[in-house]
């Protein structure tokens, strides 16, 4: 490996306002900031994700990555790297949009700092797009698998010590759980999706229109006004007599109205195709009116049909057919039968975590998730390659089956998965090890509570599996440099305090 200085740029320190006093709950955040820029740096993990982002970007020989780190180009590709680094793990650490945290960034001295903005210069803050293009800047595959191997060096006790940890890290017992990351969509109404696809199809056409290519047509607004006259008139059926026959007459209405849209979106694409080079956007922004157009309109006799099966013809259509949203493809129905959420709508999701409740796995699946028992050997042959050998694992009743006891029984890993048999649970129950670790379980559901609460957003934002790929390996990376930030915390004090 070529050995490359990375150096930190000249900046004041931790800005401190004289005469403002912060409270406790501001100091412990500040200390926790410090102490990730600390384990950034001192665990080598930043100049790691630094150098197979550069590598992996430009795809140089070895003799070409020997010039390149010493060019004047290197320089101000690591300052991009280090910046857009920084940035999405302050992003996920507030769980903000890109919209608030580029005003947050530009107002908060604190995140200016951790981020490096806060120079000896004045520096320009980033926009939101910025900040979107930055999370994507790292390849999805290649920080994922850095993140694993750099926990997985924490178990070494001087990787460890060098964070800042007084022990390492314990990666053999392991807790898995899944959950449902719920897709940022409505309840998926038939008559709700067409209004949807109006709604996207004549915002196109609106801005096309402000650049001056016109089709004939009246304003857009108002084929939106009689939409959304119609779907009122739909949601106010429920409380008719006859209401399906109410409901009948006004989709076929709504029908007609979304045809005579299609019709003009479809003009209009042609329009601005034929425009090419004659109005105010660029080729790229052209494309990507034409891909919203493109998307919807491929969808839409699909959605129209499936209205009218659903409620003209009152068929029953599978839920493996189904077009939940126009614009997450990935969506799925996931029946889980727990309280208040009998129905989920979105993607099966993963969990694994250690005893100090650092995440070591994850996985989101893009199609239909099978049963959580075929979800459990995969994963533990993940961990074991990543890891090392794995003592034992400990699950909800879900990840129970014949298969996975006799599994855990070969590969010698101490079974501590619920059993649904509530004779054979009791007998288990016996058992000091199961005991402890089911009761430690509980943690587990809290775990994936602030994961996708606090370091998600709720919902997740991102509509396409790819992008909600980056979006979960950042926040899997904020949420760890957290939890080793608050233990390392935890251990100074405790020191401190003998």
């Amino acid at each position: 490996m070529i050995n490359v200085p990375f150096q930190e740029e000249f900046r004041p320190l931790i800005p401190r306002v004289p005469n403002v006093y912060g409270a406790k709950d501001y100091r412990d955040y500040r200390d926790i900031l410090i102490k990730i820029h600390e384990i950034l740096r001192k665990g080598n993990l930043e100049e790691a994700l630094i150098r197979e982002a550069i590598e992996h970007d430009l795809g140089l020989s070895d003799t070409e990555k020997e010039a390149f780190y010493h060019s004047q180009k290197f320089s101000s590709f690591y300052q991009r790297c280090r910046y857009a680094l920084r940035c999405n793990i302050a992003r996920h650490l507030t769980g903000e949009s890109y919209r608030a945290f580029s005003i947050r960034l530009v107002d908060s001295h604190l995140f200016q700092w951790f981020t490096d903005i806060h120079d000896m210069t004045s520096r320009k803050a980033i926009s939101k797009s910025s900040l979107e293009r930055a999370e994507k800047l790292f390849d999805e595959a290649l920080i994922a698998d850095k993140i694993r191997t750099w926990m997985a060096g924490l178990s070494n006790p001087e990787k460890a010590q060098a964070c800042g940890l007084s022990q390492a890290i314990d990666t053999s017992d392991t807790w898995m759980d899944s959950t449902c990351l719920k897709a940022d969509i409505h309840f998926p109404v038939d008559w709700v999706l067409l209004r949807d696809a109006a709604r996207s199809l004549l915002l196109a056409i609106k801005a096309i229109r402000q650049q001056g290519l016109k089709n004939r047509m009246i304003e857009p607004s108002i084929l939106m006004k009689e939409m959304n006259k119609l779907c009122i008139q739909m949601t106010n059926t429920r409380r008719k007599k006859d209401s399906k026959k109410h409901r009948k007459s006004i989709l076929r209405v709504i029908k007609q109205l979304i045809r005579r849209i299609e019709k003009h979106a479809n003009r209009y694409r042609t329009l601005l195709l034929k425009a090419l080079g004659k109005t105010a956007w660029s080729e790229a922004q052209m494309q990507q009116v034409i891909r919203r157009l493109d998307q919807i309109l491929e969808q839409l006799p699909a959605a129209i049909q499936q209205a009218h099966d659903r409620i003209i013809g009152e068929r029953v259509i599978a839920s493996k057919d189904k077009i939940l949203s126009l614009y997450d493809q990935d969506a799925h129905v996931i029946v889980r039968g727990k309280s208040g959420s009998e129905v989920e709508f979105g993607q099966g999701f993963l969990l694994t975590e250690q005893r100090e409740g650092l995440i070591i796995d994850w996985e989101l699946l893009k199609d239909q998730p099978p049963s959580d028992s075929q979800l459990l050997q995969p994963a533990l042959k993940r961990l074991v390659t990543c890891y090392g050998p794995i003592r034992s694992v400990c699950a909800d009743r879900g990840f129970w089956s014949k298969k996975n006891e006799a599994f855990l029984k070969e590969e010698n890993i101490t079974n501590a998965i619920c059993p649904r048999s509530p004779q054979q649970l009791q007998e288990k129950l016996s058992d000091s090890v199961f005991s402890s670790s089911q009761t430690r379980r509980s943690q587990t559901e809290g775990r994936i509570g602030i994961f996708k609460n606090v370091f998600l957003g709720k919902p997740l934002r991102s509509r396409i599996t790819v992008n909600k790929r980056h979006a979960i390996n950042w926040c899997v990376l904020s949420h760890n440099l957290w939890v080793l930030a608050r233990i390392t915390l935890f251990d100074e004090r405790a020191a401190q305090a003998v």
